[in-house]
């Protein structure tokens, strides 16, 4: 199946980067480079545009469309997680600061449409979930050999599941029986374990929480997302823009608070008259509020329902 991937809040995240023709950005997760082939037509001579992706296929598909797109500007791909950046950056010779980057921290269309990645619950596949598929721990090792309280921490850590006891226990429980192969046994564990009443109480899937929270465990998506973010802003311009996008309350929370910290470190008591801690903002906000998608986006692409994109601006 042909990498592909829907950019969500595209025309927001275009106007928020404001982008120069002669600016260096950085797409940290460049998935079908939906976001970055407009990106790349905006720019022009001395433009450039690195892209980051643990995905090979993403870093195959993303180069061939890219090579397409009509610009000057010079297009670098670079195999790694964004969280690495700086390295990756500096391993490719690239010492330019940057103008823009853009993180966008959903799962791409692709995985998800790909049965035999294993993200999806509604298709029967391996239980696999990993962005880099050269990396050991999948969901599989996870289910398999993780004990009942690890499993409960995530599911209810990662996915805010409820029933995440629950759920634990009986995973535990069925794969004393045989190892937990696919996502289609997953699912009815979670069946199993949740209540029938309850299964459908918020109108979503009963598994959504599970995998989601058996994704972040497996990528490792949420112990480094702050530092990375202070990594990151480390890399811009005076004036260059931060832009993510992120697609759950955990991760959206992480980031509001990271930028609200780098907007306003001061720690000294409300009530010294001036600061003395000597911390000093390192951004400003553009977005007050998350962004989130418009009626249009939504009808065209309900998978953006859930995102929120927040920006800021070095100082």
């Amino acid at each position: 199946m042909p990498f592909h991937h829907l950019p969500v809040l595209l025309n927001e995240c275009l106007d928020g980067l404001a982008i120069k023709p002669g600016g260096a950005y950085l797409d940290c997760t460049l998935g079908g480079a939906g976001h970055s082939s407009e990106i790349l037509k905006r720019l022009g001579e001395g433009g450039l545009l690195v892209g980051i992706d643990r995905d090979a296929d993403a870093i195959e598909a993303a180069s061939a469309r890219l090579s397409a797109v009509d610009s000057p500007a010079r297009f670098v791909a670079l195999r790694g997680n964004f969280h690495d950046a700086p390295a990756l950056l500096a391993s490719a010779g690239i010492d330019r600061a940057l103008d823009g980057i853009l993180i966008d921290l959903g799962v791409s269309s692709h995985q998800l449409d790909v049965r035999e990645r294993g993200f999806s619950y509604h298709d029967d596949a391996p239980l696999d979930m990993r962005m880099d598929r050269e990396q050991a721990l999948s969901a599989r090792e996870i289910v398999n050999q993780w004990s009942e309280d690890d499993l409960n921490r995530i599911l209810r850590d990662f996915g805010e599941e409820k029933w995440a006891r629950q759920i634990a226990r009986v995973i535990c429980d069925r794969r004393k029986e045989a190892p937990v192969e696919t996502t289609s046994q997953l699912v009815a564990i979670i069946d199993a374990a949740i209540p029938k009443k309850f299964r459908q109480g918020d109108g979503s899937h009963p598994a959504r929480r599970t995998f989601q929270a058996l994704r972040i465990a497996v990528n490792d998506e949420l112990t480094p997302l702050e530092p990375a973010l202070r990594a990151l802003a480390g890399l811009l311009i005076p004036g260059g823009r931060l832009c993510v996008i992120t697609f759950h309350s955990l991760e959206d929370r992480i980031v509001k608070n990271t930028f609200r910290n780098m907007a306003d470190p001061c720690t000294c008591p409300k009530s010294f008259p001036v600061c003395v801690c000597g911390k000093k903002p390192v951004v400003k906000p553009i977005t007050r509020k998350p962004v989130t998608a418009s009626a249009e986006e939504l009808e065209r692409n309900p998978r953006s329902r859930s995102a929120s994109l927040r920006i800021v601006e070095k100082l």
